[in-house]
């Protein structure tokens, strides 16, 4: 059944908006997916703060442009999904990475990170990077390394010097002084 033009402009004004809140847009070809394992995939991403939309390649190209977004016409070749990542992008693109593995079906095309075009292996390389809290949590770690070793420092020259004056007291109650 054919879409009607206010349709189609109601729809591109609902992609640009998704565009212009999200972090990124991960792009796959989902042919040979059956609904059931499509709705999966939403519910899995969905939980990852995503939103992932079946979209006709014309209404995705005005979208983009709507958008001020580059339009990677390499990833415009057949029919394509795009995922929108309104939160963190490495846990969406992880979850599109599983879901890949998973189906054997399901191919990344690549994405948009910004107005940077990312390729397939870009987005894997996403899909590897640990999550935000890990990430903050190794660079806490390397800042409180240099602090530590410091504090074991001077721990070490105030204890020398405790033993040194508890020597010395031990040395005067000895001779009666």
């Amino acid at each position: 059944m054919a879409i009607t033009k206010e349709r189609k402009e109601e729809l591109v004004a609902q992609y640009a908006d998704l565009l212009s809140r999200s972090q990124a847009v991960i792009f796959t070809d989902y042919r040979g997916l059956t609904a059931a394992q499509i709705g999966g995939l939403r519910n899995k991403l969905r939980e990852v703060d995503s939103r992932y939309h079946v979209i006709k390649n014309r209404l995705l190209r005005l979208a983009l442009q709507n958008a001020g977004q580059p339009v990677p016409e390499e990833m415009m070749d057949g029919p394509v999904a795009a995922s929108f990542c309104l939160g963190e992008v490495s846990p969406v693109a992880k979850a599109l990475a599983d879901f890949a593995k998973e189906s054997k079906i399901l191919t990344i095309k690549g994405g948009l990170l910004g107005s940077s075009v990312m390729s397939a292996a870009d987005v894997e390389a996403l899909a590897n990077l640990p999550s935000r809290e890990v990430l903050l949590a190794q660079v806490l770690a390397g800042m409180q390394a240099p602090v530590s070793g410091l504090v074991t420092v001077l721990g070490g020259t105030i204890r020398g010097l405790l033993n040194v004056l508890n020597a010395r007291v031990e040395q005067l109650e000895g001779s009666g002084a």
